[in-house]
C-alpha cells in the first residue's frame, strides 16, 4: 500500500495560498450559518415537522457533512502548502465525501418523490407519506450510503499501485485513487459500480418524478394552488441542477478527455462540491415562504433581547 498520496493545489495560485484559506474559511462559516439556521428552525418548529421538511433537514445534514469532509485538505494546502496526505486519512476523507455526496443525491430523489406524491395524489398523500414512513426512508438512505461505501477504503487499501501517487484534485476521490492502481486490480470495478448505481440512477428518477408533476399541474384548476406548487418545485429543481450540472460536466470532461485547462477543471470541481452547500439554504429560505417566516419568527425574540 502507498504510504502517502500527493494532492494538487490551485493551479496558478500557489504563490498566495493564505488568501484561499480565508476564502475557504468564509465559505465554511457561511455554509454552517445557513444550513445550521435551517436545521435549527426545522428542529424547533412543530409546524415544520412534516415529510417535506424532514427531507430538507437531511439535505442540510448532507451539505454540512460534505463541506466539512472537504475542508481538512483544502485548508492544509492553502495554509501550509502541504501536498502530502497519509493513505489512511485520504481513504477516510474519500469515504465521507462520497457518502455525503450520494446521500445528497438520494435526498434530492426523496424530495422529488415527496413533491410528486403531494401534487399527483394530494388526497392520499397524508396517509401514504407519514412521519413514520419518512423516518424509515431517511434511515434507509443513510444505511444504503454507508453500506455501499464502507468497503471502498478497505478495497483501495489492499489494491496494488503501479502509478505515481499524485492525485488530480485537492481532496481524495475514489476515481483518482483507483486510477493509480495496477491494471486488473480488484476494487476498481466495485467503486465504478457504486458511483454508477447511485449517481446514475437518481437523476433519471428525479426527471421522471418532475415529468409526472408537470403532467399533474395541467389538471390543477386553482391558479393559487398551481402557483404554490410551481414555486416549491422551482426551488427543488434549482437544487437538483445546482448539484448535478457541474457533476455531469466533470464526468464528460473526464470521460471524453476534453482539452480544457486544468485550472478550469479544478474550479468546476470546487463548484460541484462547495456551491450547493452554500446556496441551498438561501434557495429554501428565500423561495419557500413557510421556512422564511419561521426563521424570521425565531430570530425576532433574539433581536428583542439584544436591544431592550
Amino acid at each position: 500500500m502507498i504510504p502517502t498520496f500527493l494532492l494538487v493545489g490551485i493551479p496558478g495560485l500557489v504563490t498566495t495560498p493564505s488568501w484561499w484559506a480565508l476564502i475557504f474559511i468564509a465559505i465554511y462559516l457561511l455554509c454552517a450559518l445557513g444550513n445550521g439556521t435551517v436545521l435549527w428552525v426545522i428542529a424547533v418548529e412543530p409546524s415544520l415537522h412534516r415529510p417535506m421538511y424532514y427531507f430538507l433537514f437531511l439535505l442540510g445534514v448532507s451539505d454540512m457533512g460534505l463541506v466539512t469532509a472537504l475542508m481538512p485538505t483544502l485548508l492544509k494546502l492553502s495554509l501550509f502548502e502541504s501536498h502530502t496526505v497519509p493513505a489512511f486519512a485520504c481513504f477516510l476523507q474519500m469515504f465521507f465525501i462520497h457518502f455525503f455526496s450520494v446521500m445528497e443525491s438520494s435526498v434530492l430523489l426523496a424530495m422529488a418523490f415527496d413533491r410528486a406524491l403531494a401534487i399527483c395524489h394530494p388526497l392520499r398523500y397524508p396517509a401514504l407519506l407519514t412521519n413514520s414512513v419518512t423516518t424509515k426512508i431517511g434511515l434507509i438512505i443513510i444505511f444504503c450510503c454507508a453500506s455501499l461505501h464502507l468497503p471502498l477504503p478497505f478495497l483501495l487499501a489492499w489494491m496494488p499501485y503501479c502509478h505515481p501517487q499524485a492525485l488530480s484534485h485537492s481532496y481524495c476521490l475514489h476515481p483518482d485513487i483507483s486510477r493509480l492502481s495496477c491494471p486488473g486490480a480488484q476494487g476498481a470495478t466495485y467503486s465504478f459500480f457504486v458511483v454508477l448505481s447511485a449517481m446514475g440512477l437518481d437523476p433519471v428518477l428525479i426527471f421522471l418524478s418532475y415529468a409526472l408533476i408537470g403532467q399533474a399541474l395541467r389538471d390543477v384548476v386553482s391558479p393559487e394552488d398551481r402557483r404554490r406548487a410551481q414555486n416549491t418545485c422551482a426551488v427543488h429543481i434549482s437544487a437538483v441542477l445546482l448539484f448535478y450540472v457541474p457533476m455531469i460536466l466533470l464526468a464528460f470532461v473526464d470521460r471524453l478527455r476534453l482539452p480544457i485547462p486544468h485550472a478550469a477543471h479544478t474550479f468546476l470541481s470546487y463548484i460541484h462540491f462547495l456551491l450547493p452547500p452554500l446556496l441551498n439554504p438561501v434557495l429554501y429560505s428565500v423561495k419557500m415562504r413557510e421556512v422564511r417566516e419561521k426563521i424570521l419568527r425565531q430570530l425576532q425574540p433574539m433581536k428583542v433581547r439584544s436591544f431592550p
